[in-house]
């Protein structure tokens, strides 16, 4: 029965996408599912636009049969495990350093000599116990360890050691790891780093630290690091120069810590180049100023957000996606999104909007913007495109703006003239009185 029910509403979803899938991006954070309390605050906005857009009255047997597939669709564990082929396949781990120490001309140099080679070599017998090795990767998930293990292979360039109870690296864990590219250290109980415990891994290029119980960033990370995950921490604290000298850092997820703006030192973020910054569910009142001036991916939802103000974005002008739904933002300032003339993708859903915001038919490159789930009772005919010889450089591809007391009835056709697709607007929810 569930799974006529899901194949049911996949096939009746798609009259709210427009390229990208509303209900799916309300149930989903970068390949996790969301937990049930945060997938149930977008339940009254699926039911809405999804009956509105089918043009149906939601009946009692109807929303039994949404209600069954929004659970589920939530019914998953709190954290997923990482795919380790997943991580070798994206980044190529297993040739990060050939052709070093390189003085011959034979195959043998690669990891992979012939394509007739086996795919798994005979197990290592420096191996940790328990754990498995294999072309230079140490498998040590899911084996109850309270500490980092002895004996790792010196010439590994992967080691996964997540879903442990490690609840500490020491200093000497990785010393003779130099040539190590990822470490994952996901779902253990570690609130304790020592300040060198990655001095020697200069190579180190992915450190996934998520769902732990660290307080605060730790210091003297590798400065070579080119992703940082350790969302899903204690962490209420960002020292100053937290990230000092890491300029090749270009993925920072810090989501789903207690972090305020008041626990933010000034210079915290200072000589980053990150692109991507996801501080999502945290304790955030307002934009942070002081965020790396590199960025071009923002990501804010549910925080506490109330406002956005002129000088917010001023600092990151290089943005080209911004997340700020599931806040309480009741109106942006004039002139506020004038400072991100490059922006392609602003989500501003499930907040408190009254009106739309003032500027976005300014944005020449704006091509999806996120308004639906919030209290807009009226929309002006140019309120999302330019007039006179102002000209658009990329048309709209989607306008969410259901969810909201809009009567769409008395909204002007032109409105929408820079909107590519007749699926390209969202709107609805009011039905017309006789």
């Amino acid at each position: 029965m569930i799974n006529k029910v899901l194949s049911y509403t996949r096939k009746h979803m798609d009259t709210l996408s427009y390229g990208q899938d509303i209900p799916a991006q309300l149930l989903m954070r970068h390949g996790k599912r969301l937990s049930f309390s945060k997938a149930k605050q977008g339940l009254q906005t699926i039911f809405q636009g999804f009956f509105t857009c089918c043009c149906r009255t939601p009946g009692p047997t109807m929303r039994e049969i949404l209600l069954l597939c929004l659970l589920a669709l939530c019914q998953a564990k709190p954290y997923q495990p990482i795919n380790v082929m997943d991580i070798l396949r994206n980044h190529d781990i297993m040739q990060q350093d050939a052709g070093e120490d390189d003085d011959d001309d034979d195959d043998n140099n690669f990891l992979f000599p012939s394509r007739s080679f086996p795919p798994f070599a005979t197990p290592d017998p420096e191996c940790p116990f328990a754990c498995q090795c294999s072309l230079r990767v140490v498998q040590c998930s899911d084996l109850g360890l309270k500490s980092v293990p002895k004996n790792i292979p010196k010439d590994a360039l992967m080691i996964d050691l997540q879903n442990n109870k490690i609840t500490e690296i020491k200093e000497n864990d990785f010393k003779d790891l130099k040539n190590l590219y990822a470490l994952f250290l996901v779902n253990n109980k570690i609130s304790k780093i020592h300040p060198k415990a990655f001095d020697k891994m200069k190579k180190l290029q992915l450190l996934y630290l998520s769902y732990n119980l660290l307080t605060q960033i730790p210091s003297n990370l590798p400065k070579n690091i080119l992703e940082l995950r350790i969302h899903d921490n204690k962490i209420n604290k960002v020292q100053k120069e937290a990230f000092r000298g890491m300029r090749s850092l270009h993925v920072l997820e810090m989501s789903a810590n207690p972090l305020a703006n008041s626990g933010i030192e000034l210079g915290a973020f200072d000589g980053m180049s990150t692109l991507y910054l996801r501080i999502a569910e945290a304790r955030l009142s307002a934009v942070p100023k002081d965020l790396p001036s590199s960025i071009t991916e923002l990501h804010l939802d549910y925080n506490k957000i109330g406002k956005v103000e002129v000088e917010d974005f001023i600092r990151y002008r290089n943005l080209l996606r911004l997340g700020l739904g599931f806040n309480q933002i009741k109106f942006v300032e004039n002139g506020s999104l004038a400072s991100i003339p490059n922006i392609r993708e602003i989500h501003l859903d499930n907040n408190k909007l009254r009106s739309v915001p003032a500027g976005l038919s300014s944005l020449k490159y704006l091509r999806v913007i996120y308004l639906h789930a919030n209290n807009i009772n009226s929309v002006g005919v140019n309120d999302f495109c330019p007039t006179g010889g102002n000209v658009k450089k990329a048309p709209y591809q989607g306008i969410s703006l259901f969810a909201n007391p809009v009567k769409y009835w008395e909204v002007q056709p032109a409105t929408f003239r820079c909107v590519s697709g007749r699926r390209g607007v969202q709107l609805g929810n009011f039905r017309r009185r006789k």
